[in-house]
Parts: structure tokens; sequence; C-alpha cells
């Protein structure tokens, strides 16, 4: 996934919040300007290219101390970014750093 297409669909304003990603984000006090922090200033982890409708990926980013993966998808078409969902990471899942999981 090309990251600087994601950061330019932010800011050209080409966001599409899903649902449940503002639902859990409530949940998990986690702020759109937050997210959008992460898919800016951090990186991609995992690459989901063969997803529908739309690749998509995982970002680690950080919110002041606080880890925080990104789950976003690319419409490369339209160029529209969809955020899907938001959440802090366990230690119970990702070795420390956050950036590789656990293997089960």
């Amino acid at each position: 996934m090309e990251i600087d297409a994601l950061r330019d669909a932010i800011k050209n304003r080409r966001i599409e919040w899903q649902r449940h990603s503002l639902e859990r984000m409530l949940e998990r006090d986690i702020s759109r300007s937050g997210v959008l922090e992460v898919v800016m200033n951090g990186e991609i982890i995992e690459d989901y290219p063969d997803d529908q409708p739309f690749p998509s990926a995982l970002f680690l980013g950080w919110i002041g101390q606080r880890p925080i993966h990104v789950v976003l998808s690319y419409d490369t078409a339209n160029q529209i970014l969809f955020i899907i969902t938001a959440y802090e990471p366990h230690l119970k899942h990702f070795k420390p750093g956050f950036k590789v999981r656990r293997k089960k």
C-alpha cells in the first residue's frame, strides 16, 4: 500500500469513517485527530493487498506514550481512505514495540 496516497487522502479530506470505527474509538477514548496523527506519522506494520473490497493495512503510531493501531483500507480508483477501526494493542497479542504479532 502506498503510504503517500493515504496521507494525501487525509490532507485532502477524502476520508470515510466506518460506523464501527467511530463506535470503537468512542469506547476506547481514541479521537479522530489521534487516528489521523497515527496515519500521518506512523508506519504500516501489516499489509493486506488482497482484502476486499479494497486493500487494507495495519498502522502503528503513538499518541503521546500510548501505542495505537489503526486498520484502514484505500480505494485507489476514487482515492478515498476508509478508517475501519483503531485500538490500543496489548502485549498479550503483540511483542514489545507492538509491531510483530505473537505466535498463537
